[in-house]
């Protein structure tokens, strides 16, 4: 729904772009005593879309028409998080409390499990979890890479399945986020250390500040064409533009009300983007509609910082209090997304 009606007080000004969505949600149900805050990442394949519970230690299967398919239960307290597939149609999940990055089947079993945990030397040797939070593929469609959300580090699991791991400099950055970018290399999100990093090909790590203090970035992607980054400031309220030698250009979202803040963000086949923004749960007051924002695609070729001549919609969502997490693009041209707090996953349909 276009937040740019009567009736909506203090919605800004918008120049509604060709393309409207219409969204539906659809509920998880998480078999037995869901925990709040359980529904995660999601990614989508030709025809399902998986969905991570990680609370409840299982992944959902939808198809393109929202029906739930059924549920793969994953190892108990395994915390299943990240998800992805590659190049051969191949599902792979992150099981974060226990250190794994499992490849399953088509039926949902686990057929390998690669050991992400950190092994220390010495007269006391150690293990350590590095918490697999987000995983990414890498441009060549196969090679894994995964957030050390624990450790601080990256983490790279070659075809040979052999791991590698890359410390960044930044302590307790909390690494969430990853995608390929057109350099070759991977790039990620420091949630806490409000950093976008790059790791090269050839294995060099850079971290490029973002701009504005304590902004908590969330999700990063790539332009569709050309070499930039997006990404998005959770507590920053603002979207950002990175190129491949870290030149940054953010951009203010315009927020409806002053404890708004943002999650995720996903161009969709015209190349108009779609960013998540939702109100604070830990700041609940003015109360209000969650609402994902679609900024027109001329957006990509905005020279400095100011959107104000950028044509925007807004659409609210049917729940309050989701705590939106992420959006994804499906191969029927529509949008999907997962929603925290409600345990639903939404459908943005684009006419």
């Amino acid at each position: 729904m276009d937040m740019n009606m009567p009736g909506m007080p203090n919605a800004p000004t918008t120049t509604n772009p060709s393309t409207l969505g219409i969204i539906t949600e659809y509920s998880l149900n998480w078999p037995g005593d869901t925990l709040p805050g359980s529904t995660h990442e999601l990614v989508i394949s030709k025809d399902f879309i998986f969905v991570t519970g990680q609370n409840m230690h299982r992944i959902a299967k939808f198809d393109y028409s929202g029906k739930l398919l059924t549920y793969y239960k994953m190892p108990d307290d395994s915390g299943p998080h990240g998800l992805l597939i590659d190049k051969h149609n191949q599902l792979w999940v992150s099981l974060e409390f226990i250190g794994i990055i499992a490849r399953l089947d088509d039926n949902g079993n686990i057929v390998e499990q690669i050991d992400v945990q950190i092994y220390t030397a010495g007269a006391h040797p150690t293990v350590i979890n590095t918490a697999p939070h987000g995983i990414g593929l890498d441009a060549d469609g196969e090679t894994i890479w995964f957030t050390g959300k624990r450790t601080s580090t990256i983490g790279r699991i070659k075809k040979d399945r052999s791991v590698e791991h890359f410390q960044l400099n930044t302590l307790a950055a909390l690494p969430i986020f990853l995608s390929a970018g057109a350099d070759g290399g991977i790039w990620g999100t420091e949630l806490l250390g409000s950093m976008i990093l790059n790791i090269s090909k050839d294995g060099v790590v850079n971290e490029y500040k973002i701009p504005t203090a304590n902004s908590r970035p969330i999700a990063v992607i790539p332009d569709q064409c050309e070499p930039f980054m997006w990404f998005t400031e959770e507590a920053g309220v603002k979207i950002g533009k990175i190129d491949m030698n870290g030149n940054m250009t953010e951009y203010r979202v315009p927020a409806l009300r002053k404890n708004d803040i943002l999650a995720s963000l996903s161009f969709d086949p015209d190349g108009n983007l779609w960013v998540q923004v939702y109100v604070d749960a830990a700041n609940p007051t003015p109360a209000g509609y969650d609402y994902i924002i679609m900024f027109d695609k001329s957006i990509r070729q905005l020279q400095g910082d100011d959107l104000s001549g950028i044509p925007f919609v807004m659409h609210t969502i049917p729940s309050k209090m989701s705590m939106m997490h992420r959006i994804r693009p499906d191969h029927d041209g529509n949008l999907w997304f997962t929603e925290m707090m409600t345990d639903k996953l939404g459908k943005i349909k684009l006419v």
